[in-house]
């Protein structure tokens, strides 16, 4: 099996080359994002405030990270289920995101957002969190801190393994599976 390495910013022309099934290994600065983070983002947008973090070319991790033991960047780090955040992710696809890493189904809206706005959806491995928490080298609040485990952070990760679920042209993982 082939992994191909990629480093974020995550431009069009690096999502361009990925497709459904490619597994990857990360490395660079993501953020991370779950329900009452993004709704807050969406206020902010449709407030037409400026974003907490550059949205351009960004990746943006659902999970809601337990707290650090000493001398590690994060707790255990596993994917929260993506649908969730759909009714919230086609504004920031709009805005520049190229990427999002969680586990589960997208909706057909999504999809045609990642395939208008050039995006792609990684998967991480449910249950897997102690791992992938193995990958995050520094961790920083940089929005929402009165949210807890569901602020905004800016994660700085190396060899993050994921796979390409859902890629630019809409290629998706779980229905070549079916």
């Amino acid at each position: 099996m082939t992994v191909k390495s990629i480093n974020t910013p995550l431009t069009k022309d690096v999502l361009r080359e990925l497709k459904a099934g490619d597994v990857v290994s990360l490395t660079g600065t993501i953020y991370t994002g779950r329900d009452a983070a993004h709704k807050r983002l969406m206020e902010t947008i449709k407030n037409n405030e400026e974003l907490p973090f550059d949205i351009k070319d960004a990746v943006i991790f659902y999970v809601g990270p337990t707290p650090a033991k000493p001398g590690k960047a994060i707790g255990a780090a596993g994917p929260t289920t993506s649908y969730r955040m759909d009714s919230m992710t086609v504004p920031l696809l709009e805005l520049g995101l190229s990427a999002m890493i969680g586990k589960g189904l997208r909706s057909d809206e999504v999809i045609e957002g990642m395939k208008k706005n050039i995006a792609v959806y990684f998967a991480a491995v449910g249950g897997a969190g102690a791992l992938i928490a193995s990958s995050v080298k520094e961790s920083e609040v940089v929005a929402y801190e009165d949210l807890g485990t569901e602020a905004i952070r800016r994660l700085r990760v190396e060899n993050m393994p994921l796979v390409v679920c859902i890629d630019t042209y809409g290629n998706n993982l779980y229905d070549n599976i079916k």
